[in-house]
């Protein structure tokens, strides 16, 4: 890769191939393409809009459950982790250690 060549991806992230550093701008500007600025607002890397207008570059990682999460004490903090056993919508107590316990079984067979 040269320095004006800028790297060009579809929006689900595979490579398309580079574009010169004028070509890149220029789609840019017209809007057909997101842009990936380096911290010295530099452009980094051009990406290929969604198909509905969306925007291809995730913005935040996607969210679930946590298992660990901080927690302060009275001498500092540290990592707290989740309890296995909670309650369903229904409010019925589940038990998920059959569950890892079966698969630390299956983990650790040889």
């Amino acid at each position: 890769m040269q320095k004006d060549q800028i790297p060009f991806y579809g929006a689900d992230g595979r490579k398309l191939g580079f574009r010169t550093l004028d070509t890149a701008e220029r789609l840019v500007a017209s809007g057909f393409v997101k842009a990936s600025y380096g911290r010295k607002k530099v452009l980094r890397a051009i990406w290929l809009n969604e198909e509905d207008g969306g925007n291809p570059v995730e913005t935040q990682a996607p969210t679930g459950t946590r298992y660990s999460f901080i927690e302060t004490l009275e001498h500092g903090r540290c990592y707290a982790l989740r309890r296995l056993d909670q309650r369903d919508e229904a409010g019925r107590r589940v038990s998920m250690r059959p569950a890892f316990l079966q698969v630390v079984t299956d983990c650790t067979k040889a």
